[in-house]
C-alpha cells in the first residue's frame, strides 16, 4: 500500500488535507468520490524515514526544541489551530538557529502542506519527531503523540547529561596529566640537561634516555604540535566518512569494558525510540527504519537495516536481531517475550530502562577504576622523572665525600 497526500472537500464545503493509504491513486480517488467528497488533488507522499538528524552541518538545540514542543502541545490542546499555534510560537522563539526553521514550517503549512511534510522538508529535525507527527496526523491524536515524543526526549536528554557529567572529571584529569607530562619533559628536563652538561658528569642510562627525549621534544615541539593537529583533523575527517564511522564503531565494540557499555547504551537508545514509535501507531517496518536513521552509530544503522529486510521477509524482530550477532542476548530474549505476548512496545520500554540503569552502573564502576589508574600512572611517571634527574646529583655527592 502506498501513501498519498489527499486534499478534498466534504459535503459542507470544508477543505481537508490528510495522508491516506491506497494501492493506486485511482483507487483512492474513487473511494473518496463514492463517499461524497470532492477530491481536489492526490500526490504521492515522499518517504521520511531517511531524514538525517542535523541535516549535515545544520543542527538544532534539542533542549530548546523540546521547550518549543511543550509550548506547541499546550496550544494545540487548548484548541488553537496548528497554523495559529505556529504563528504565535515562531514570533516568540529566542533560539536564533531554531526560529528560521519553525517560520519555514509555518509558511509551508500556510501554503497547504502537511505538518509532517513541512518538518521533514527542513532536514534538521529528528526522524523520530517527523514520523511521530505523521502518526499524529493519521490517527487524529497529534497532542498525545507529541506528548510521547516529549517524554522520550526528556529521558534521552537526562541519560545523555548524566553520562557526560560523569565523564567531566576523568577528562579534566587526563588533560592535566598530559599537560604536566609535557611541562616536565620539555621544560624541566632540558634545564637539568644544561646543568649536567656544564658539570661534565657521568650520567646513568635512565638519565641519558630522559634527557635525550626531553631535548628532542623541546627542539621539535612546534613541529610535533602542528603534526598532531593535522593528524587529528585528518582522523576526524576520516571518522566522518561512512566507512570510517563503521570502523570506529567496531573498534568501540571491541574495546574491553568500554565496548560493552557502548553497545548497551546504543541498545537502550534503539529500544526507547522503537517503543515510542510503536506506541504512536507506526508500523513495525517503518518504525525500525526510522529508528535506524535516528541512531548515531553507523554500525547499528546498517545492522537495523539488515534486520528490517529480514522482518520484511517474514522473520520475527528478535530472530532478525539475533542473526546480526551484535545485540546482547538478554535484550533479544526480552524482545522475543514481548513479541509472543503481544506487548512489544512495553517490553522495549523495559529493555531501555534496564540497559540505561546498567550503563549508569557500569560507567560508575569503570570511572572508579579509571581515576586511580590515572593517578597511579602519573605517580609512576613523576617518580621516574625525579629519580632519573636527581640520581646523578646523589652520585656526585657520594664522589665528593
Amino acid at each position: 500500500m502506498a501513501e498519498f497526500v489527499l486534499k478534498y472537500a466534504d459535503p459542507r464545503g470544508e477543505v481537508h488535507q490528510q495522508v491516506a493509504e491506497a494501492a493506486t491513486e485511482k483507487d483512492l480517488r474513487e473511494r473518496y468520490s463514492q463517499q461524497g467528497f470532492l477530491v481536489y488533488s492526490i500526490k504521492p507522499r515522499h518517504a521520511i524515514a531517511g531524514v538525517s538528524v542535523g541535516g549535515g552541518r545544520k543542527k538544532i538545540n534539542l533542549e530548546k526544541f523540546l521547550i518549543f514542543n511543550q509550548q506547541f502541545v499546550t496550544l494545540v490542546r487548548a484548541g488553537l489551530p496548528i497554523l495559529k499555534a505556529l504563528d504565535l510560537l515562531s514570533e516568540r522563539l529566542t533560539d536564533a538557529k531554531l526560529a528560521p526553521y519553525i517560520k519555514a514550517v509555518r509558511e509551508e503549512v500556510k501554503n497547504g502542506a502537511l505538518l509532517s511534510d513541512a518538518f521533514a522538508d527542513q532536514g534538521v529535525f529528528p526522524p523520530i519527531y517527523v514520523t511521530s507527527v505523521l502518526a499524529g496526523e493519521k490517527s487524529g491524536a497529534l497532542g498525545e503523540v507529541l506528548d510521547r515524543f516529549i517524554t522520550y526526549q526528556k529521558l534521552a536528554l537526562a541519560v545523555r547529561k548524566k553520562l557526560l557529567l560523569s565523564l567531566v572529571y576523568p577528562a579534566l584529569l587526563i588533560v592535566l596529566v598530559i599537560a604536566l607530562m609535557v611541562f616536565l619533559v620539555t621544560f624541566v628536563v632540558p634545564k637539568f640537561a644544561e646543568l649536567y652538561q656544564s658539570m661534565s658528569a657521568q650520567l646513568p642510562v635512565a638519565t641519558q634516555v630522559l634527557i635525550a627525549v626531553g631535548t628532542t621534544a623541546r627542539s621539535y615541539i612546534i613541529f610535533g604540535a602542528i603534526a598532531l593537529i593535522i593528524a587529528a583533523i585528518a582522523f576526524r575527517y576520516w571518522s566522518k566518512t561512512e566507512k570510517g564511522e563503521e570502523r570506529m564503531d567496531r573498534w568501540r565494540l571491541r574495546t574491553p569494558l568500554l565496548g560493552e557499555i557502548w553497545i548497551k547504551y546504543q541498545v537502550a537508545q534503539f529500544a526507547r525510540v522503537l517503543s515510542t514509535l510503536l506506541v504512536g501507531g507506526i508500523p513495525l517496518l517503518h518504525a525500525i527504519e526510522t529508528t535506524a536513521s535516528s541512531l548515531g552509530a553507523r554500525l547499528l544503522k546498517s545492522t537495523l537495516m539488515q534486520a528490517s529486510k529480514m522482518v520484511k521477509e517474514g522473520q520475527s524482530l528478535s530472530s532478525a536481531l539475533a542473526r546480526t550477532k551484535i545485540f546482547p542476548g538478554l535484550s533479544i530474549d526480552m524482545i522475543e517475550v514481548g513479541e509472543s505476548t503481544g506487548a512489544l512496545p512495553q517490553m522495549l520500554a523495559s529493555v531501555a530502562e534496564f540497559y540505561e540503569d546498567d550503563v549508569n552502573t557500569r560507567m560508575s564502576a569503570a570511572l572508579s577504576l579509571i581515576e586511580p589508574a590515572i593517578m597511579i600512572f602519573m605517580g609512576c611517571f613523576v617518580s621516574f622523572v625525579l629519580v632519573a634527574l636527581y640520581l646523578p646529583i646523589f652520585s656526585l655527592a657520594d664522589s665528593l665525600r
